[in-house]
């Protein structure tokens, strides 16, 4: 099993660990719902440097990415970051993932941590159309293993982030990134996230990583920065209505279906992986629809629940869920069958024996 740079700092700090992607991760450290609400009212740090790194440059690398991502790469600027999929050729999604552009021939793309291998495969094969080589100094190179990254959210994790650099980057735009020094560290600064809270992400080689750590409880101190884990992010996620690969989005689903038409573009001369099948579907509708619900009764959805019509009759299944800590009810995403995907209509999860009376919802839900 894997470790990242910090796994003894969690350790040392109490944390309840397992695996995760391949690594030793925090799950949790007081608990997730004190967590959750330190990141919704303050700020918390989430080691996340399990997550990929990889470089795309060259001549071609607007080409490569064009082709393999559903999004429009073209519309990227030099600090810009942009949210995408990658089709896989069969309708489904190989991995959701984040694009910056460091200039017109300079990208990095941040793949989800059980993802690496696939989407790294997955990019080569694509590349070879283009004749772009991988390795140290090539066009594509995988970083992955040499970069750490650490997502301080919340709605104070921007001050904190202030006091540790020596220029302004406390009213960053959302989805823009800077190559700057944050505690002394040369970094990239990302104004992107995961929580819904605010705050940022900090990428950083593993050889600093010692340094950053020690700045940011320094300067976090007075603004009661806590630890937080993977319990939390799961939770803070699913209350602003993030998919979650594996759960609400794979190699099953279309990003039409899960709703993500809005990072799907059919752009002129674009002709990217499944764009054919894509505005297709688009066009002729699906069959099913990616929802989202809360529960009228007393319960928790789980993955994998059936979802029913007020009847019983099963529509569908229940992709990720949880006991909003905000809101304390029960929330969760699923897919059903579209005839049930209006906003307002009565829905039912089987919890046990139980049908349990839902309501489709519009996200966020906090």
């Amino acid at each position: 099993m894997k470790t990242t740079v910090f796994v003894n700092h969690h350790i040392a700090a109490g944390a309840k660990m397992a695996e995760f992607a391949g690594y030793n991760m925090p799950i949790e450290f007081t608990g997730i719902n004190d967590e959750h609400l330190t990141v919704r009212n303050g700020a918390g740090v989430f080691d996340v440097s399990h997550m990929g790194e990889f470089w795309i440059k060259g001549p071609h690398a607007l080409d490569l990415l064009q082709k393999v991502m559903s999004n429009d790469v073209s519309k990227l600027v030099d600090g810009k970051v942009q949210y995408s999929c990658m089709p896989n050729g069969r309708g489904g999604i190989v991995d959701d993932l984040l694009i910056y552009r460091v200039d017109a021939e300079t990208y990095m793309l941040v793949p989800n941590a059980a993802n690496i291998d696939k989407d790294w495969k997955h990019i080569l094969e694509a590349a070879k159309e283009f004749g772009m080589e991988a390795g140290h100094g090539k066009e594509l190179y995988n970083a992955s293993d040499e970069i750490c990254q650490l997502a301080v959210q919340g709605p104070k994790a921007m001050k904190i982030i202030q006091k540790m650099c020596q220029e302004p980057v406390e009213d960053m735009e959302y989805y823009t990134f800077k190559k700057t020094e944050v505690g002394g560290v040369k970094v990239i600064l990302s104004i992107t996230g995961y929580t819904g809270a605010g705050g940022c992400e900090i990428y950083a080689a593993n050889e600093d990583a010692e340094q950053l750590w020690k700045a940011l409880w320094e300067a976090g101190e007075e603004y009661g920065l806590k630890n937080i884990g993977l319990g939390a992010r799961d939770t803070l996620r699913l209350e602003k209505g993030f998919c979650l690969y594996s759960n609400d989005i794979d190699d099953t689903t279309s990003p039409i279906e899960a709703g993500l038409g809005w990072i799907t573009k059919f752009a002129e001369g674009k002709n990217f992986i499944d764009r054919e099948y894509l505005e297709r579907q688009k066009a002729e509708g699906v069959t099913r629809k990616l929802v989202a619900f809360k529960l009228i009764d007393r319960g928790i959805p789980r993955h994998g629940y059936k979802l029913c019509t007020s009847e019983g009759e099963e529509i569908g299944h229940v992709t990720s869920g949880t006991m909003s800590p905000c809101l304390k009810i029960g929330i969760g995403m699923g897919y059903v069958k579209k005839e049930y995907s209006k906003i307002g209509t009565q829905i039912a999860v089987e919890c046990r024996g139980r049908l349990l009376k839902a309501e489709v919802v519009k996200l966020p839900f906090v």
